[in-house]
C-alpha cells in the first residue's frame, strides 16, 4: 500500500497528545495518525446491514409508531 502525504490543521493540545501517545508506543506520528483514521472510519461509518435492519425495523413498527407519536 502506497502512503500519502497529507497537511493539515489540527488544535495544538490534541496535537500534543498525540505526539505523546507516539512516544509513549513506540510508533511515528504517521502509525497512530493512520490508525486513528482507521478506527474513527470504522466507528463512524453505517454498514449497510444496519441500515437495512433499521429500515426493516421502521417497517414492521409503522403502526406503533404513529400510535406513539399522537
Amino acid at each position: 500500500m502506497s502512503n500519502i502525504k497529507i497537511s493539515s490543521k489540527v488544535d495544538e493540545v490534541a496535537w500534543d497528545e498525540l505526539k505523546q501517545l507516539a512516544q509513549e508506543s513506540h510508533q511515528n506520528i504517521s502509525g497512530v495518525l493512520t490508525e486513528a483514521i482507521r478506527d474513527y472510519v470504522r466507528k463512524r461509518r453505517v454498514r449497510p446491514v444496519v441500515l437495512q435492519h433499521l429500515e426493516d425495523s421502521m417497517r414492521d413498527n409503522e403502526a406503533l409508531g404513529h400510535l406513539l407519536a399522537k
